[in-house]
């Protein structure tokens, strides 16, 4: 039995070739980045994700081609939905938190949680090292002919990660949207795209290459005009927070979220790449409130409900310590003097 942390994501089924660049760039130019959620923060609960499955999941592995680093992989279930499935280290437990904070408040993100146990039939021993193999080897053919369904791998208290519905909007050459990409358009709502920017420093999202931010489109596919009518812009795979280096309590305390507080500038010069694609940012006092009011309004017991749901102790530091640091990272962007206009 393999006592391995998981995380377990639908694989979308949009075809990114569908979208045209010009219809992907409007989409992009157009894109809302919050929606009321269905409960007010305070009332949220941060233990679990909405649609939580069962504490067992039994699922078929799948041979597909992955990218990264983390180890990971892909399981049906019998209704045939598709799970992705990752294992071991901090990133599941950085995505389990991020993703339920990010929804709590209204953004949008996958539904992560852990569950007791995946019992994967047809896995390999080692699934990710099997499937950087086969890749390589251009063999994915082959072992499916071979491969033993019969035989069962069990993942132990693993995290089950829901796509967030929306139709994926990509081309045959973009994937996912940069910071520097938003930074140049005039978004659907300017105070929720700085509420946006700054939860993203907040969590300290530093890996945020184009396939970690994703654009969908919330009316499905493209209309007749090859547009889309509802189109949203969401951060996705945000394992890599509470750092930066994923999960560590001490960075995550010192990492800064001002870069110049009298100016209200925000950016990601000390982190991990110079902040990859984040681009420096003066964000608006109505951006600014509008986040903080709102982060505000989570208390004690529902932050250590997060961090508890989470799995972040003991491995990760005490969970009073963690909800002590989040409090502190609240009040740096709460307290201080207005936002120059």
């Amino acid at each position: 039995m393999c006592a391995c942390v998981a995380a377990i994501g639908a694989v979308g089924s949009a075809d990114g070739a569908r979208w045209t660049t010009a219809a992907r760039n409007d989409a992009l130019a157009r894109a809302v980045v919050w929606q009321a959620p269905d409960v007010s923060p305070n009332a949220a609960d941060l233990s679990r994700p909405p649609d939580k499955l069962p504490d067992d999941v039994t699922c078929t592995f799948k041979m597909t081609p992955l990218h990264g680093s983390v180890p990971k992989f892909t399981c049906a279930l019998p209704s045939g939905e598709l799970l992705r499935v990752k294992y071991a280290g901090p990133e599941p437990h950085g995505e389990v938190a991020a993703s339920r904070l990010l929804l709590a408040l209204g953004f949008g993100a996958d539904h992560v949680g852990f569950v007791r146990r995946v019992r994967c039939h047809g896995c390999p021993w080692s699934p990710f090292a099997t499937i950087a193999a086969v890749t390589l080897a251009r063999a994915g053919g082959l072992y499916e002919r071979v491969a033993r369904s019969d035989r069962a791998v069990d993942f132990e208290w693993v995290s089950v990660e829901r796509r967030f519905d929306g139709e994926k909007i990509e081309t045959d050459t973009v994937e996912g949207w940069t910071f520097h990409e938003f930074a140049r358009v005039r978004t659907a709502s300017p105070t929720h795209a700085d509420a946006l920017r700054l939860i993203a420093v907040f969590l300290a999202h530093w890996d945020n290459k184009s396939e970690n931010q994703r654009l969908i489109c919330l009316s499905g596919p493209p209309g007749k005009d090859g547009r889309c009518a509802m189109p949203m812009a969401m951060l996705q795979d945000v394992g890599a927070t509470f750092g930066p280096r994923k999960v560590n309590l001490a960075a995550w305390r010192s990492a800064a979220i001002w870069t110049d507080r009298a100016r209200c500038e925000i950016g990601m010069p000390d982190l991990p790449h110079g902040g990859a694609t984040f681009v420096p940012v003066r964000v608006s006092e109505a951006g600014r409130r509008f986040l903080a009011e709102r982060l505000q309004a989570l208390s004690g017991a529902q932050l250590a409900s997060l961090f508890r749901g989470a799995r972040f102790e003991p491995r990760y530091g005490a969970v009073s310590a963690w909800v002590t640091v989040f409090q502190a990272r609240v009040a740096q962007i709460a307290d201080g003097p207005p936002c120059p206009q």
